[in-house]
């Protein structure tokens, strides 16, 4: 299990009470403080209370999707690094759409291994790595 040098905080949003719930017992088992939401509207709610590092979203939300759920997210906690999963492919309309607005999310698919999570997180909350650039579509 790697350490982070400070505890980075990972909020996961999917209203999928299953993939959540084992995500944040994921991230917490590999040394985050980590917290669900299981739609957008309740992420609101909880970075407003609790200032996540890095959210982890499920674009197919209910009521919100997860990439306006996302560009809401960068605006209210621009610190906040963000990272979307997906398992559906009409997902192409919404990100296209967002990035001619200016905003490029990078989408792993779902399932995504924990690993692959992690390691992204890892690499994103880096505080001895470079400067974060926009993620690709």
């Amino acid at each position: 299990m790697i350490q982070p040098a400070h505890t980075k905080r990972v909020m996961i949003v999917d209203d999928e009470k299953l993939i959540a719930d084992t995500l944040v017992l994921i991230f917490e088992q590999n040394g985050y403080e980590a917290r669900s939401a299981y739609s957008a509207e309740e992420a609101l709610q909880l970075i407003g209370e609790w200032h996540p590092d890095l959210a982890i979203l499920d674009i197919i939300l209910p009521q919100m999707n997860g990439v306006d759920l996302a560009i809401l997210l960068k605006a209210e906690a621009p610190q906040c690094r963000v990272v979307l999963i997906s398992g559906h492919v009409i997902t192409d309309t919404l990100l296209h759409q967002a990035a001619r607005d200016g905003h490029n999310f990078q989408v792993y698919p779902k399932p995504t291994p924990p690993a692959d999570l992690l390691a992204k997180a890892r690499d994103l909350l880096s505080e001895s790595g470079p400067p974060p650039e926009p993620l690709p579509a």
